[in-house]
């Protein structure tokens, strides 16, 4: 048995802290990465000149405790270390199998016929199910005697055939799931309270998957096609869709689902599911309220979407709002409100309005606010001078993992707009804008937090400075695999307060004082 140096958990999901893993799994060399060469990178020969070291031959390795009272039994932990390997399947779909698949496609096409070209509409449900169930029965006839249970599934899945997107339908219902991923007709992935798993749903074929492409971009006057092989949209709920279709996509379509909750999300739940503390959503609404220029920013999948929309609702209801996006998901409940969408390029190649030209013209909408979806090339310049020249209190998310590395996201996606300004300038124009960076992230059990709430406190020479005032700290994982860590303040008392309170928005004394 190899044993990992005390308190290192290795990436490949071993035991932290001096616990006996399996030989069979990779163990880190003397240099910290994982590999079978002996200069420490993966597998490659040593270069000439270098100090190699002979390793040592294996060796039997005296029992070690394993912590938590777990008595040394590695069986327990290669069982850990091999779930954590595998994918799981969703246990919550259990009437879906390859049986209702045949027999939902069988019936489907039997009412088609049936309808003869009818048209119906989603709330035709009621209307359509006596028919449906009159071609179900008659196929059923010449099948196995169904349960009555089996029976109501299938007639379900026949009306969402026709009146829904198919086997995605039940995904799409179900409220606990926030992401669907079809890889291939018989691959759809689904992530559940921040979990991925695989779906026991499938398609028939790849012409099945088509139809219900074809089911979702043609109310955007969009069409998926060998021209046009990637397609973004939305469904009628609101959820974004991302679409990529053959040739791009080897395996066969592929779509990625992120749903919309239902239910609208307000900052008080954002502080019950813990992505945030009182003392934190108090910072964040005065300075909304109070017009402080703010970037959300966090890798994908971490919520800064859901955390743009929480955080634009703060805005009093008197003022004007011009929302840009790529793919229109916020839910921004002003009167006063003007939703601007991108636009790609049509078949021959004209029509483009890219966001870049939506944020120009939205300076000419006389907007109290601007809000961009997401910055991701060279309207970040434009949205920067519009937070310097009047537009106080805007709001955009960017991808980025750190606070510093937002500042550096900033600035590379400043020299994308064409204009060949010296990097200094740029940084003075970030420094200037932006007064609050909020930083999100996705952590390994699937919860998300607001890890930063960062001032952007001016330039010490070519350097931004930046100063926490709210970050979370992670201390470990429980047995669970929950992580185990707090919010905390820093101590530092931000320079905006001053504004804020002189904008008629006080606040705690004592929200600053680190625990």
């Amino acid at each position: 048995m190899a044993l990992v140096p005390g308190g290192v958990r290795p990436r490949f999901g071993g035991a932290p802290g001096g616990v006996p893993i399996p030989n069979s799994l990779p163990v880190p060399d003397g240099n910290g990465v994982h590999g079978n060469g002996s200069n420490g990178v993966n597998g490659d020969a040593a270069s000439p000149g270098r100090l190699q070291t002979a390793a040592p031959p294996p060796r039997e390795e005296a029992p070690v405790a394993a912590p938590n009272g777990a008595g040394g039994n590695t069986t327990g932990i290669a069982s850990f270390l091999l779930t954590e390997m595998e994918m799981p399947e969703d246990t919550d779909d259990a009437d879906f199998d390859e049986e209702m698949l045949r027999l939902s496609h069988k019936v489907h096409t039997l009412l088609v016929d049936e309808l003869g070209g009818q048209q119906f509409k989603a709330d035709d449900r009621d209307r359509l199910r006596p028919v449906a169930q009159q071609v179900m029965n008659d196929v059923l006839k010449d099948e196995k005697p169904l349960m009555p249970k089996r029976k109501a599934v299938l007639l379900e899945e026949v009306l969402n055939e026709v009146l829904g997107f198919g086997p995605m339908q039940y995904l799409l219902n179900d409220p606990t799931i926030s992401e669907i991923m079809v890889n291939s007709p018989t691959d759809i992935f689904i992530e559940r309270k921040g979990k991925i798993c695989r779906s026991r749903r499938k398609f028939v074929n790849e012409a099945h998957v088509m139809n219900i492409v074809d089911r979702i971009v043609r109310p955007l006057g969009k069409t998926a096609n060998a021209r046009t092989p990637m397609v973004d949209g939305r469904l009628p709920d609101g959820s974004r869709v991302n679409i990529v279709i053959p040739p791009l996509a080897l395996n066969g379509p592929s779509m990625s689902i992120r749903k919309f909750f239902q239910k609208k999300l307000d900052s008080e739940s954002l502080v019950g599911f813990g992505s945030m503390t009182e003392g934190m959503r108090l910072f964040l609404e005065a300075a909304v309220k109070a017009r402080m220029n703010m970037i959300i920013a966090g890798g994908t999948g971490s919520g800064k979407t859901t955390t743009l929309n929480i955080v634009s609702n703060f805005i009093p209801q008197g003022e004007r709002v011009v929302t840009i996006e790529d793919a229109a998901e916020l839910q921004v409940y002003i009167p006063n409100l003007v939703r601007l969408e991108s636009r790609p390029k049509n078949i021959e190649g004209e029509g483009e309005v890219t966001i870049r030209d939506l944020v120009k013209n939205a300076l000419r909408m006389r907007p109290d606010r601007v809000i961009v979806g997401e910055c991701r090339g060279g309207e970040t310049l434009d949205m920067l001078q519009a937070m310097n020249t009047g537009h106080e209190g805007s709001l955009s998310t960017v991808h980025s993992n750190t606070p510093r590395d937002t500042i550096s996201r900033l600035e590379t996606l400043c020299l994308m707009s064409g204009l060949e300004l010296p990097i200094r300038v740029i940084s003075k124009q970030i420094s200037s804008a932006v007064n609050l960076i909020v930083q999100q992230a996705r952590l390994s059990d699937g919860s998300r937090k607001i890890t930063h709430i960062t001032e952007v406190q001016g330039m010490e020479g070519d350097t931004l400075l930046l100063q926490d005032i709210f970050v979370f700290e992670q201390k470990g994982r429980s047995a669970e695999g929950k992580v185990i860590g707090r919010h905390r303040a820093t101590g530092f008392r931000p320079k905006c307060v001053h504004e804020i309170e002189s904008r008629g928005y006080n606040l705690p004394r004592n929200l600053f004082q680190p625990d």
